[in-house]
């Protein structure tokens, strides 16, 4: 009898696909995959992943045909607000934004009352202008609409931005920012209790990938009489590791701090006196 796997979807190609298989690898999980096949199956971990379109992703969680995927928060905004997500993965992060040419004077979003505007997310932006009481004719474009301004197709745009290189490039400014997305991992309605089992052993390894992708692991040297005032800026996962040193009045603190903090924390411990700072990656992390 053939073991259950649970079944996932990612993006074809392109940056998602590459951070997705990155984050399943950093789980220890390997995927026996050849050039351009739409499906393969791990070799250490009861997993089958489908290789499919992005935009296509939130119907086949829908119909159950895959039970989780790897996808942008924006895609299921658009297209599947029913599905519901799990862990934020971290990655692909990206915005939803209006834009509008350089050379167009703006003020506010009323400036967008009856005008035309091209976009490949159109339940978005009609949600987003309903809720700010504008009324826009909107053009549905699957592709690049950043053109579409220059051709005379539209008065302004909605489309993701990363950098805002793009918009640059076609002579655009982000005017609206609707939403902010990243990957998420989206789980089916359909998935079956079998394969939930699973998915939660899948879970707790991105957890764990992700606790290690936001934290650093700490070493330093203090002075005992400045050890309490130290311990206090390093709150760890617990608490401190605290261990002497040869060297009479002196201790070696070891601890986990997040990596949004971590210059404030290396300011602050070199003010109270601590020496020989040590930072190191954590490949995992598990709570």
């Amino acid at each position: 009898m053939s073991q259950e796997k649970l079944r996932i979807a990612i993006q074809k190609s392109g940056r998602l696909n590459e951070d997705s298989l990155k984050i399943l690898k950093d789980a220890g999980i390997s995927i026996d995959n050849g050039k351009e096949q739409l499906k393969a199956s791990s070799r250490n971990f009861p997993l089958e992943v489908m290789y499919l379109r992005n935009g296509d992703i939130p119907q086949y969680l829908r119909d159950g045909v895959v039970d989780v995927a790897i996808i942008g928060e924006n895609v299921l905004i658009e297209k599947g607000k029913d599905i519901v997500k799990g862990e934020k993965l971290g990655f692909s992060k990206c915005r939803v934004s209006l834009a509008v040419p350089k050379s167009l004077a703006y003020n506010s979003i009323e400036d967008l009352d009856g005008k035309k505007i091209a976009t490949s997310y159109p339940n978005t932006v009609n949600e987003f202008l309903e809720r700010k009481g504008i009324s826009a004719d909107l053009h549905i474009i699957n592709g690049s609409v950043e053109i579409a301004p220059n051709i005379g197709l539209a008065d302004g745009i909605c489309d993701i931005v990363s950098s805002g290189s793009t918009l640059f490039k076609n002579g655009l400014k982000e005017v609206e920012v609707m939403l902010k997305s990243e990957a998420v991992l989206a789980i089916s309605p359909k998935i079956s209790e079998e394969r939930k089992a699973i998915l939660e052993k899948l879970q707790f390894r991105l957890k764990s990938v992700l606790n290690a992708r936001t934290s650093k692991y700490i070493l330093l040297n203090a002075p005992n009489e400045k050890l309490y005032d130290i311990i206090e800026l390093l709150p760890g996962m617990r608490s401190p590791t605290v261990l002497p040193l040869a060297k009479d009045g002196w201790s070696s603190i070891h601890t986990v701090i997040n990596e949004e903090r971590f210059w404030e924390v290396i300011d602050e411990l070199k003010e109270q006196g601590a020496e020989g700072i040590l930072v190191a990656p954590i490949e995992k992390m598990v709570l």
